[in-house]
């Protein structure tokens, strides 16, 4: 026992969206096989632990939001260790290791976890383990898997060194450390026994599982020599599988009558006051054959108090698919019991840590309410969620099949038909038909359906008492993994939300016998404390948009264009404007541009149209990246000599990487410096809060 407790350490996360939270369940469960008791808690529960005193090893997991933010659990945290007045050796007890979450696809990749790691260095504390930062763009097991299978042997090694520190023999370590499992070989041998158990009686031998194997899907042919989902080829199929622990059961759901009302959509909000209000226009702005189709929907906010500024954002409650809910239902045999009340509880004498009721599900709403507005239906199914839904299979192929996809040697399959095919649970409870999951199981590992985000396109100055905004169509094709093709669960629901209203062929800003509907829509604030305009009217600024990441400049200019009829004796400074698409006759969505160049809002306007063709004896510049480099010494002198801020929102892989390298060649050649020190300064500018970015991925 005395052990035991010497080998505890504390495993703290710090999650967004539950993949911090999840990584940490799973190294909570791994650490018993290896001798350690984690004592697992939010980093936000700070009355749970204490750091200032704790003499244990800590774990950290932690995720990044926005560009670059810690998550929303972490901030009281953060603003804590980062009290200046805390001296240098402040943490210069504590020895931790730290995994980071992030998606490369954003600029500040990891920075939740770097801004934690790096300042608990600052206060000295010391690493007993590298850091770990694993990316989402590629699939974050690729570094959270072998990072947890080193944490044990580091874990072993900082518990040596602090036994030796308080005068333990080396004898004595030796005897304390038997006492724990062999980790390698056994936690190897546990696994290939778990590989062919699994848990399940039925299945008692390898053979038995190999004489299966041979009955995958009768509709996958024995002269297959491709893996697709629903079939594997050597060497996953032949191989032992080292698959993650069953996640422990923790929610019952218990069915009631059909008396009652839903909970009002804004108890879905933690954060922020909710508005309903009606969309009072839509346009659509592209030609109906244009590769996408773009959509401007005005709302009236005139009734609330919903306020903003041009480039701010704000988050839209969106529901799932009807269609989907109900074809879910239909599999899950619980077709009948939609109009239900559903009783959430959280499962007596379960055996997962710190197990609450999600706080994303009401405590009481019908079974339709909590699969239309409170569960991320679409969501890619997690490891741990297959896992579990391997229990809850019959038929041995495709049991076999889904423990492949979870296992470690099928995380190339898993990412391939997976992760990068976005399948959903619907694609695999079709492809797996003998999977029958619980609603307990459903509650317990879908994600909560989560608000969308959209950048306000207008100016509250410009238009009092309207807010528009401006999205893509989202279009997720069919595939070999999803035969089924499908829009964005947000950006398909507003389509056809305001369908009576699209104008086709509508493609500028003149909305003129644009007519009124009583649809609404539920908002929320989310404001964005950086991409604003500039607080000095007078200091010049460059924005780069293409396609609809033109969004947020349509509410600069209106803003600008305003402030300039209200103050005609303000000095404005110049401002430059960057904007592409693929054909100007088809996608050119802010026509009324030309109205803002000639009125003197807009002092420049460069455009290109990267899929026109070109009879010009030099072909035009096709991507905003390349117009950039034709005014090469007017950015440098803005950005330069009259401290001017630089603008860039749109896709982050395909455009904004290339706006930076851009913006770098420039810097680099004006001034006459190596690249290097071109992106010195690049990062001052962003330090300084002049190079500024809203991008997605």
């Amino acid at each position: 026992m005395c052990c035991d407790v010497k080998r505890r350490f504390l495993l703290l996360y710090a999650t967004q969206k539950g993949q911090a939270k999840a990584i940490a369940e799973e190294i909570w469960q791994q650490a018993g096989a290896h001798g350690f008791e984690a004592d697992m808690h939010c980093i936000r529960e700070m009355d749970q632990y204490n750091l200032e005193t704790e003499k244990d090893p800590v774990v950290i997991v932690i995720s990044t939001t926005g560009t670059g933010d810690p998550p929303d659990t972490a901030r009281k945290f953060v603003k804590k260790i980062q009290d200046t007045a805390l001296p240098p050796d402040h943490f210069s007890h504590l020895h931790y290791g730290l995994l980071g979450l992030g998606d490369s696809e954003y600029t500040f990749f990891c920075n939740g976890g770097k801004t934690v790691d790096r300042r608990l260095q600052e206060l000295g504390a010391q690493h007993f383990y590298d850091t770990g930062l694993a990316d989402d763009c590629v699939g974050l097991e690729l570094v959270v898997d072998p990072w947890i299978d080193g944490l044990w042997p580091a874990l072993k090694e900082a518990f040596l060194l602090q036994k030796e520190k308080e005068g333990m023999s080396s004898d004595a370590v030796s005897s304390s450390l038997s006492a724990a499992p062999h980790v390698g070989h056994e936690l190897n041998l546990s696994s290939e026994v778990q590989n062919l158990k699994l848990e399940d009686e039925r299945v008692r031998s390898s053979d038995v599982l190999t004489q299966k194997l041979v009955d995958i899907h009768l509709v996958a042919s024995t002269r297959d020599t491709e893996p697709s989902l629903v079939h594997s080829v050597p060497p996953v199929s032949q191989s032992a599988l080292n698959i993650p622990a069953l996640p422990p059961e923790y929610i019952e759901a218990q069915f009631q009558d059909t008396c009652g009302e839903n909970p009002h959509l804004s108890s879905l909000i933690s954060e922020g006051t909710m508005f309903e209000v009606p969309v009072t226009k839509a346009v659509q702005l592209t030609r109906e054959d244009a590769i996408k189709t773009a959509l401007l929907l005005e709302l009236d906010i005139a009734d609330t108090v919903f306020d903003y500024q041009p480039g701010d954002a704000f988050c839209v409650l969106c529901p799932n698919n009807v269609n989907e809910v109900e074809e879910l239902l239909q599999i899950l045999g619980l077709s009948d019991k939609g109009e239900h009340f559903v009783c959430i509880k959280v499962k007596q004498g379960t055996k997962k840590k710190g197990a609450t009721h999600p706080q994303h599900i009401p405590e009481r709403s019908t079974l339709k309410f909590i699969l239309t507005w409170c569960l991320e239906i679409r969501a890619v199914p997690k490891k741990a969620f297959l896992r579990a839904l391997v229990e809850c299979t019959s038929d041995a192929g495709e049991r076999r099949r889904l423990q492949e996809l979870c296992s470690r040697q099928g995380a190339s399959d898993y990412t391939r038909f997976i992760r990068d095919s976005n399948v959903c649970l619907l694609d695999l409870l079709h492809a797996f038909p003998s999977c029958k999951p619980s609603l307990n199981l459903l509650i317990e590992h879908l994600p909560k359906l989560q608000a969308r985000s959209y950048s306000v396109s207008s100016s509250n100055l410009y238009q009092p008492g309207k807010v528009s905004f401006v999205f893509n169509i989202v279009e997720f094709p069919a595939c070999p993994s999803r035969p089924v093709s499908r829009k964005g669960v947000c950006t398909g629901w507003l389509a056809e939300l305001v369908a009576t209203l699209l104008h086709p062929n509508k493609n500028t800003l003149d909305t003129k016998g644009g007519s009124s509907s009583t649809e609404k829509i539920a908002i929320f604030a989310r404001p964005n404390n950086t991409f604003h305009l500039p607080a000095d009217p007078s200091i010049p600024f460059l924005m780069v948009g293409p396609g609809t990441g033109i969004s947020p400049f349509i509410g600069f200019l209106q803003h600008r264009q305003k402030l300039r009829e209200e103050h005609p004796d303000w000095a404005f400074g110049e401002t430059w404007l960057f904007f592409g698409c693929r054909h100007q006759d088809r996608d050119y969505l802010f026509k009324q541009l030309r109205c803002f160049l000639e009125n003197g809002t807009l002092t420049h306007l460069k455009v290109c149209f990267s899929r026109d063709s070109s009879t010009a004896e030099v072909a035009p510049p096709k991507y905003v990246q390349d117009v950039i480099r034709l005014y090469a010494k007017e950015v440098a002198r803005v950005l330069l000599k009259e401290r001017g801020y630089f603008y860039i929102c749109g896709d982050k892989k395909h455009m904004a990487d290339g706006v930076s390298n851009a913006v770098v060649d420039i810097l680099s050649t004006e001034m006459e410096v190596d690249k290097l020190e071109a992106m010195k300064i690049v990062a001052m500018l962003r330090e300084a809060k002049r190079y500024l970015q809203d991008v997605w991925s």
